[in-house]
């Protein structure tokens, strides 16, 4: 709640008059407390969830050729009620465990110095911090995520995420109970050594699952902003994570490649990509150049 009783002490003490959106947060926020204002993260989560996936959900059920060709399993089809039954068991991991973690885990945002108060942070704050807390977060998933890759890992935890070989947006966060409190530990390491506004942390939280739902969207169209981030993975880098499951000892990384690269654990993604272009160049028919991006990957 901020501790000013009127627009003008909120002047007074700042110093300055208030920017059109510090005017726009004092009305909404000055008379909600910090805790509501942390809990609009369950409310953004379940309508990212809901939402977001939506449109690859139609294309998935169009089976339009416009959108075929930038399938990247095209022979994998799922049907309406099989990604209906994958959002129910995301939503009841949501209702269970997801949301309860947000209501319980607020003395630890209160504790790094997470602030909802004026001033409002500047645009170029905003994209430093959600800089760091990305690269933070993809560098801690990339080794817990290998490590539950390893016999127990896998067989105890990670299978559940990787019951979808050819994922969709709402098996973005399908997991184990146990794997989702695990990999939320990234999510906060950044906002713990770099703490910002709540707006910030907002923002964190919306991208980074949009990402992840983006990721394991099935499709990789090269209209994608993300095209233009450097060192990002996408939707076809892991998608081959996902296909070679259980065996797969690639792609780790949650956005970024550079993990991969640097430890050496992209190397079998390398050598299809640069095998099935080799395929293409000899290839005098293009009708087949989107259904064997996954040729001979088990035999790897």
């Amino acid at each position: 709640m901020l501790p000013y009783a009127s627009l003008e002490e909120a002047v007074s003490a700042l110093g300055r008059n208030l920017t059109t959106a510090e005017t726009l947060w004092y009305k909404y926020s000055a008379d909600k407390s910090d805790y509501f204002l942390y809990c609009h993260n369950i409310l953004f989560l379940f309508v990212i969830f809901s939402v977001v996936p939506l449109p690859m959900v139609f294309i998935e059920l169009m089976r339009s050729n416009n959108f075929d060709k930038y399938k990247i399993q095209p022979k994998v089809r799922m049907s309406s009620s099989e990604m209906f039954r994958c959002y129910k068991d995301v939503m009841s991991m949501f209702f269970f465990i997801v949301g309860p973690l947000q209501l319980v885990s607020y003395p630890s945002i209160k504790m790094i110095g997470i602030r909802a108060g004026l001033p409002l942070p500047s645009g170029r704050e905003i994209f430093l911090q959600l800089l760091v807390y990305f690269l933070v977060e993809d560098y801690t998933n990339y080794w817990i995520h290998r490590f539950l890759h390893n016999k127990w890992g896998y067989e105890k935890i990670h299978r559940v995420h990787h019951e979808y070989s050819a994922p969709i947006g709402f098996a973005a966060p399908y997991a184990h109970w146990a794997e989702i409190l695990v990999l939320g530990i990234p999510s906060f390491l950044g906002p713990a050594m770099v703490p910002g506004h709540i707006i910030t942390f907002w923002l964190w939280i919306a991208l980074r699952q949009v990402e992840a739902i983006e990721t394991h969207s099935g499709y990789d169209f090269p209209w994608m902003p993300t095209k233009y981030i450097p060192f990002y993975g996408g939707a076809e880098y892991h998608d081959y994570h996902h296909y070679v499951g259980g065996q797969s000892q690639s792609n780790f990384a949650s956005v970024f490649t550079y993990c991969d690269y640097l430890y050496g654990t992209d190397k079998g993604y390398r050598y299809q990509k640069k095998f099935l272009s080799k395929m293409k160049e000899e290839s005098r028919s293009g009708g087949e150049q989107n259904g064997g991006f996954y040729q001979d990957l088990k035999s790897e």
